[in-house]
């Protein structure tokens, strides 16, 4: 996927498509939980909530 597709599938999100694109991969990537993708992103310095990543 190029990055102006992603742009367009992510517009009207609050965080910039990489960091959706980011959650997303290690969610699926490594069968994480909600609360795991959250507890690493938060580690990286992105705050957001569970249920933000489950949306």
């Amino acid at each position: 996927m190029k990055m102006n597709e992603a742009a367009f599938l992510y517009k009207g999100f609050r965080f910039p498509s990489e960091i959706i694109s980011h959650a997303v991969w290690l969610y699926v990537r490594f069968s994480l939980s909600f609360r795991d993708v959250e507890e690493l992103l938060a580690q990286r310095g992105i705050v957001v909530t569970y249920e933000t990543v489950r949306q």
